[in-house]
């Protein structure tokens, strides 16, 4: 490391960016202080230098994604956060609500196919409990015995497992018995309460948000972590809710992939505030990458920031760009994202990270490498 470290650090005045600068280059963990530094103080070439160093010590050049496609059961939700274009009422012409035979329907649209996972989240239903979050699981193994089943936020796990009268643990065990494989990161958004009471203040907590997942981990059920940026949030803000992710992850091992998540301000009571704009995704996704050093893998989820984007932030230290996901996914595109019919296929994925310089790997849910593309 010391040749790389001889070209980056003499040309960086400040002494302490050229501190932070060091550990990085040696492998070191930063504190959450310098973690705010580099967002406040390191310029985008630095910061590009640094993340991708970080990201080839961890995961050389690979960068990976899935074949998945995505099942939202309802955009009903008893929750109506400020940031959230996808909720809608009851009656609303965007409304749906899916049945067991819906779930049933979308399944077979991938039998005799070689997708290896579903994710299933959506609003969190008013009616729907524990048993029925089972048995849509269990519907999709029925046609679909070998996916992969990544399923439900923390903040729908909350609600059905609380009215089922469960503890967590008990919850996901039985969850797991329907089979349940892992759990995404989504519902996590920024832990500070302070502005969780502005921008969804009647629902989950993070410490709640961190439970769920505890609980996961310490059943056998992985999961992901997320973080809603771009909003009112600081950057203080930022790197506490990751230091929290990081600390539980010191625990529990469980994580795989975390996920910065762009607030998109179309159709939502917090539109007015706009978005931060490429430079400052690129900020985050690096020094999340960075600060983020016992979470292999960083995700650019490319419905949110567009095919684009995406390959840049490949750049930035993201290793995995999720999946072809077929046009199953409206979360984001009812916030106004670049892809309104998100669909990429194979081939697409592969040219897009092969002209980031990198080398395209199809993965499992797990991140174990099924095929690497030469």
């Amino acid at each position: 490391m010391e040749p790389i470290v001889k070209t980056i650090a003499p040309n960086i005045n400040d002494e302490f960016l050229k501190h932070i600068t060091s550990k990085v280059m040696d492998g070191q963990r930063i504190q959450p202080n310098e973690a705010v530094y580099l967002y406040e103080k390191a310029d985008l070439a630095l910061l590009s230098q640094l993340a991708n160093i970080t990201s080839s010590r961890i995961n050389g050049d690979y960068v990976l994604f899935n074949k998945n496609f995505h099942i939202e059961p309802t955009n009903l939700c008893v929750f109506n956060c400020k940031f959230c274009s996808y909720h809608k009422g009851a009656g609303d012409p965007e409304s749906w609500v899916y049945n067991l035979d819906d779930i049933k329907k979308i399944a077979r649209n991938y039998q005799n196919s070689d997708v290896t996972e579903v994710h299933i989240v959506g609003g969190v239903h008013p009616k729907w409990d524990l048993d029925y979050y089972g048995k849509m699981i269990k519907t999709v193994k029925e046609i679909l015995p070998n996916i992969h089943v990544k399923a439900f936020s923390a903040i729908e796990l909350d609600y059905v497992i609380r009215k089922s009268k469960l503890s967590y643990a008990e919850g996901l065990r039985k969850l797991k018995e329907y089979g349940l494989d892992s759990i995404p990161g989504g519902g996590a958004e920024i832990f500070d309460p302070a502005v969780r009471a502005k921008i969804c203040p009647d629902k989950a907590s993070g410490e709640v948000w961190l439970a769920i997942h505890k609980a996961a981990h310490q059943n056998g059920i992985q999961s992901n972590a997320t973080m809603l940026y771009g909003h009112i949030e600081s950057y203080k803000h930022r790197v506490q809710h990751m230091e929290a992710i990081r600390n539980l992850q010191d625990e529990t091992h469980g994580f795989n992939c975390f996920i910065p998540l762009k607030f998109r301000s179309a159709n939502n009571p917090m539109g007015y505030l706009g978005e931060v704009n490429l430079t400052e995704d690129l900020r985050n996704f690096a020094v999340s990458r960075i600060f983020m050093d016992n979470i292999k893998h960083l995700k650019a989820y490319w419905p949110m920031l567009g095919i684009q984007n995406t390959r840049l932030a490949i750049h930035f230290g993201a290793d995995d760009i999720d999946g072809t996901i077929d046009d199953t996914t409206k979360i984001y595109s009812m916030a106004g994202a670049e892809e309104q019919k998100p669909v990429m296929t194979v081939n697409r994925l592969t040219q897009l990270v092969r002209e980031a310089g990198k080398i395209p790997a199809e993965r499992d849910s797990l991140y174990n490498i099924i095929k690497v593309y030469s």
